[in-house]
């Protein structure tokens, strides 16, 4: 059996644990009335887009400085829509998966020369949008049907006019009052890696099964976690140029994902209220928290978990 396999079902070994108590169907009833627009009042209407001419390093830096994971992409002139481009994309190009022959097939494996490249040949085309007169809902049942993070809303010219994100959703669930604890909506069957594992092997697990982050372990203890957004600031910090010498991509992928992992690690417990957990995450600006119990990582409670949580209305 291939190491990383054995890493891989190790973790399901560590994360498939059931909660202390089966409490049924879960029912969160939200205040929030039914109305035309209203998706507006939540939404991020001074969007910063890029053209599809910028380079991808280009967008990379731009995500990383603002600290977005996702960036529309727009004509310069009309900002009518052609696309988006996400911090899952880049994980794609960085080796991930199909935007990767971009780097190995059209330019041997010279990373340099694949970042200069136009963001238009990694991007997301035809993006899922929302009409500037959706309402709330509509945005929670993209997000939680299409797994999506960010809903691009567009006027009636197709121009773009908003962005709305599973964080923008997560304020409005942090200001309701819930019975739901964390243990009730983490997940507690997830994957994950250790720290010498390389940073390729990442990025393509991450792509595989679509996660934005893996927890790192060490002999069953929680090392760190390791987030997309952690490798995009490594290309968008140029931290990644200075380990280049060659110009290959394999010099910067090849490292262990210990070097991107973050010192400070914040958790949460499983009977911690969701509301409490939602304005964690809100305030420390983060899209997940790991959930310790006895010092064992048991779970995962993502901005998707509790988004998730939103949604199920009695």
């Amino acid at each position: 059996m291939h190491q990383n396999d054995r890493i891989a079902k190790g973790g399901d070994r560590l994360l498939k644990m059931q909660g202390k108590l089966d409490r049924g169907p879960v029912e969160f009833k939200s205040r929030i009335a039914e109305q035309e627009g209203e998706v507006m009042a939540i939404a991020t209407t001074d969007v910063i887009s890029i053209p599809p001419s910028k380079s991808i390093i280009g967008a990379v830096e731009q995500m990383t400085k603002c600290g977005f994971r996702r960036l529309p992409v727009t004509d310069p002139g009309t900002k009518k829509l052609r696309g988006i481009v996400t911090s899952g994309d880049i994980i794609n190009f960085m080796g991930g998966g199909d935007k990767h022959r971009l780097v190995e097939v059209r330019h041997n494996g010279n990373l340099i020369a694949a970042l200069n490249e136009n963001v238009r040949t990694i991007m997301t085309q035809k993006p899922v949008t929302l009409g500037h007169d959706a309402s709330i809902r509509d945005a929670v049942g993209i997000i939680t049907g299409k797994k999506t993070g960010g809903i691009p809303i567009t006027g009636r010219d197709g121009a773009l006019a908003a962005i709305v994100t599973e964080r923008d959703v997560l304020r409005v669930l942090a200001s309701e009052r819930s019975m739901l604890s964390v243990e009730d909506v983490m997940t507690t069957a997830l994957r994950v890696t250790e720290p010498d594992c390389p940073i390729a092997k990442v990025t393509k697990d991450m792509t595989t099964y679509r996660f934005r982050r893996l927890p790192v372990v060490s002999d069953d203890v929680l090392y760190g976690i390791i987030t997309a957004t952690d490798i995009m600031r490594y290309l968008g910090s140029r931290e990644v140029f200075s380990r280049l010498t060659t110009g290959n991509i394999a010099e910067v992928t090849s490292l262990p994902v210990r070097t991107l992992v973050a010192g400070s690690l914040i958790t949460t417990t499983p009977g911690r209220s969701i509301n409490e957990a939602a304005r964690e995450m809100l305030k420390k600006n983060i899209g997940a928290l790991p959930v310790i119990e006895d010092s064992r990582l048991i779970g995962l409670v993502t901005e998707f978990d509790l988004v998730r949580a939103f949604a199920r209305e009695g």
